[in-house]
């Protein structure tokens, strides 16, 4: 039987039991890396929102969480908010830079429940996202498609009308920094307005408020 007192000060021992204090370092860190960053993203959320009811659901253990909020008032635009955050595994050093690979960043996929339904389809769809993701527009045979720079970034503005792409235009131009967002749709047929988003701590308000302030010139 080998000596323990020799084991414990072979060099591959040593490298063994460093390895596995970095893993533990890293699940934890990460763990708290990604509580705060869904926990900033909800509370944007309800500063921006106001909910009368809300509720969070945890849907994927350290990388997923699901939100609703319920607003009751009149006077509101919406009478709901479905926002879904799926985030990169940073508790896990081995897997996260295959994820990086493989998903590239957080994702906040936000449903707004519009009372007034939209005049039309139209989007704004950022094209290096719209490739990488492989979003397929449903209706876009009946959508007119035109090119866009929106803070350096290119745009694609699905839209059936001229009225409606002079709002979106004019949403870009009241909107200079669209900073997190790479979709907005509004779609008619549901009665929704879906925004795709990367969150970053601290930025969903920044990057939402816009967006509902300036929702009504768009339906």
């Amino acid at each position: 039987m080998p000596d323990n007192d020799v084991i414990i000060y072979q060099p591959i021992f040593i490298l063994f039991v460093a390895f596995s204090l970095v893993l533990t370092w890293g699940y934890f860190r990460g763990k708290r890396q990604n509580k705060e960053l869904s926990a900033s993203a909800f509370e944007d959320l309800v500063r921006v929102f106001k909910p009368d009811d809300q509720q969070f659901t945890n849907i994927g253990g350290a990388i997923g969480y699901h939100a609703n909020l319920l607003i009751k008032s009149k006077k509101a635009r919406l009478s709901r908010v479905d926002a879904t955050i799926t985030m990169l595994p940073r508790h896990s050093l081995l897997y996260l830079p295959i994820s990086k690979l493989i998903r590239k960043y957080d994702r906040l996929f936000v449903e707004l429940y519009l009372k007034k339904r939209p005049g039309e389809e139209a989007h704004l769809l950022e094209k290096e996202y719209a490739r990488f993701s492989g979003t397929k527009i449903t209706n876009k045979h009946k959508l007119s498609v035109e090119s866009v720079e929106w803070e350096g970034m290119d745009f694609d503005l699905f839209f059936e009308s001229e009225q409606m792409r002079q709002k979106l235009m004019d949403f870009i131009t009241h909107n200079p920094h669209p900073r997190g967002i790479r979709h907005l749709a509004l779609v008619p047929e549901q009665n929704k307005c879906f925004v795709f988003l990367i969150p970053k701590k601290g930025e969903v308000g920044k990057t939402l408020s816009p967006v509902y302030a300036r929702l009504a010139s768009l339906v």
